[in-house]
C-alpha cells in the first residue's frame, strides 16, 4: 500500500508537470507512421453510446487512463491494510489485535454474529500469546502457510473464529478477480444493441465467455445431440 500511495503521487506529478513533455517524447509514432489523435477532439467510447458531454481525447489519456482511485479506493485500501494485520512475516510484526477485530466487524458483519465478534477478541488474546510469540510460527511467510500450520498443530479448534477469518482473507483475491472479470465481460456481451437481453440468457453468455478455456473442451456435435434429444424440433439439427 505504500507503493500504491507513492505511485499515486508520481502519477499526479506527471499530470500536473510532465504531461506536455511526455507527449513530446512519444516519438515512436512518427517512426512507425502511427497517426496521433487530436487531443482536442471528443473521445469516443465504442462500447457505450456517444453523448454530447464526451470528454476530450487529451483529458481521457491524461486523467481517465492514469488513475488508481477506482481500483484502490479508501475502502479497498483499508481492507488490505487490516488484512495485513494477520500476516505472519517477520515474526508477526504487523499483528494488531484491534485491527483484526475491526476487519471482522466492518468488512465481514454477516459472517460473524455479535457474540462471535466478542469471542474473537478473547481468542486473539490467547492467540497472541500462544501463536504470535511461539518460535515455531516465526518462519512463516504467507497467510496460507499460517493457515496450514494452524491445521497441522491442531489449533483450529481453539481458534476457530480466527481460522474462519483467515479463510475469508484467502478467498478475497479469487472472489475479487472473478467479479472484475464478470463486469468486464458484461461490457462486451451486453452492448447498447443487446440491452433487452434477459438475465438468464445473459448469465449463460457470461459463463461461456468468462470460462472460455473450459468451454473449448466441449465438442460442438455433442452439444447439438444433447440439445436435439431434449424434445422434438421443427428443423433437424443434425
Amino acid at each position: 500500500m505504500h507503493d500504491v500511495a507513492t505511485t499515486k503521487i508520481l502519477i499526479q506529478k506527471l499530470r500536473d508537470d510532465g504531461w506536455s513533455g511526455l507527449l513530446c517524447d512519444v516519438s515512436f509514432c512518427q517512426k512507425l507512421e502511427i497517426p496521433i489523435p487530436d487531443m482536442r477532439s471528443f473521445y469516443v467510447d465504442y462500447i457505450r453510446s456517444r453523448r454530447e458531454d464526451e470528454t476530450s481525447v487529451g483529458h481521457h489519456y491524461q486523467y481517465d487512463v492514469f488513475t488508481l482511485n477506482n481500483r484502490f479506493s479508501e475502502q479497498t485500501t483499508e481492507l488490505l491494510i487490516l488484512c495485513n494485520s494477520l500476516d505472519p512475516r517477520d515474526s508477526f510484526k504487523s499483528f494488531k489485535l484491534d485491527d483484526v477485530c475491526l476487519l471482522a466487524t466492518k468488512f465481514y458483519p454477516s459472517d460473524f454474529s455479535d457474540q462471535e465478534r466478542e469471542n474473537l477478541r478473547y481468542q486473539l488474546r490467547h492467540y497472541q500469546t500462544d501463536v504470535v510469540q511461539n518460535p515455531d510460527f516465526h518462519n512463516l511467510s504467507t497467510v496460507a502457510a499460517l493457515c496450514r500450520k494452524l491445521v497441522e498443530s491442531k489449533r483450529t479448534k481453539d481458534y476457530h473464529l480466527i481460522d474462519r477469518l483467515i479463510g475469508l482473507i484467502l478467498t478475497l483475491p479469487v472472489s475479487t478477480a472473478t467479479t472484475e472479470r464478470a463486469f468486464s465481460a458484461m461490457k462486451l456481451v451486453k452492448t447498447r444493441l443487446r440491452n433487452k437481453m434477459e438475465d438468464e440468457y445473459l448469465r449463460d453468455c457470461l459463463l461461456i465467455y468468462i470460462e472460455k478455456e473450459k468451454a473449448l473442451e466441449f465438442a460442438i456435435d455433442t452439444l447439438i445431440d444433447d440439445f436435439s434429444a431434449k424434445k422434438r424440433r421443427r428443423v433437424d439439427l443434425k
